[in-house]
């Protein structure tokens, strides 16, 4: 018996683990199974293969399967007219860009210009007023589930549990994220280490710093190995030596062929790291290109001064 090119054998949990998260949630619902939201799809599966039969898992055969976009020369984010209100202020006012796979791409601006809403879109923390986002193929409105499942998001404030240590934090969350134990204890070994925070790795994460926090954020973020990962200011409250070693950390994603939106007030962090930047004042995109490119289209010495010559003003005022 066959159903949309799988071979469903005596072995459910075989037949369940290919099919995606929103599929076995439309199991488990017509079977009266509660699943948490923050579970991940390994342990959906591991709770459906003990409470369904084999003649369950068909019954989603006649429903259309929302498809990705291929990826051969698709972009990995494509935001169009993109527009956010909050009752009468435009935090995103009409944003149209591309970011190509395996990008590291920042978007440079002021505190309030609009970045972390924009990454809360592209997320789908926040829905759109306006417009369409598309990341990785599939559509912010539309495809939610699809999406958590590939990308990783950092956030500004420390998303972490103060009252676990670094490790048990990572692996916490590599665990809701599926990540098999032998797996998840080497990438965590190899970031405690590539961050410096191997040391303090058994403290708990109340007496950390502000930049160990960012650092440990950072960590827990990556640790499911996304395809796109979105960091929204990950060296804010950082000292020079450590925003530094992060930067190495960032740099080293390329090489993974990730694609990375950096959100980031620092001239230094953006000129270092990035493939093109595009610069967001008032929630509007008022300039995109490489550094390079920007620098000197502007005949300026760094993006600080481009940003003065556009705006008149400088990207650290009132921060």
């Amino acid at each position: 018996m066959t159903w949309r090119g799988i071979r469903l054998s005596s072995d459910i949990r075989s037949a369940l683990e290919q099919l995606d998260r929103r599929e076995l949630r439309e199991i488990a619902k017509q079977r009266k199974i509660s699943i948490p939201r923050s579970w991940s799809k390994t342990l959906i599966v591991e709770l459906l293969a003990l409470n369904v039969s084999r003649q369950d898992i068909p019954t989603l055969g006649t429903k259309p399967r929302e498809t990705r976009i291929k990826s051969n020369g698709v972009p990995a984010i494509i935001m169009k007219d993109l527009v956010k209100r909050f009752e009468d202020v435009t935090a995103v006012d009409d944003l149209n860009l591309e970011i190509e796979q395996g990008e590291l791409f920042s978007l440079l601006g002021p505190n309030g210009a609009g970045k972390t809403t924009t990454i809360n879109i592209l997320s789908g923390i926040l829905e759109p007023t306006e417009g369409t986002a598309i990341v990785a193929g599939f559509d912010v409105t539309k495809n939610l589930e699809e999406i958590r499942e590939i990308i990783g998001v950092c956030p500004q404030e420390a998303a972490v549990f103060k009252f676990l240590n670094a490790r048990e934090n990572i692996e916490l969350f590599g665990s809701l994220h599926g990540v098999p134990g032998k797996e998840l204890e080497e990438r965590t070994n190899t970031f405690l280490e590539l961050l410096g925070l191997a040391e303090a790795s058994r403290r708990m994460a109340k007496g950390y710093s502000g930049g160990m926090l960012r650092k440990l954020n950072l960590m827990i973020a990556l640790i499911s190995d996304p395809q796109i990962a979105f960091l929204d200011e990950p060296t804010v409250g950082m000292d020079p030596r450590a925003r530094r070693k992060t930067w190495e950390f960032i740099g080293s994603l390329k090489d993974q062929n990730k694609t990375i939106i950096l959100t980031t007030h620092y001239i230094e962090e953006a000129e270092a790291l990035s493939d093109r930047v595009g610069i967001i004042d008032y929630g509007r995109l008022i300039e995109l290109g490489t550094p390079q490119e920007l620098v000197e289209k502007y005949e300026t010495k760094n993006l600080e001064q481009v940003f003065l010559k556009i705006t008149g003003r400088r990207i650290l005022e009132g921060i």
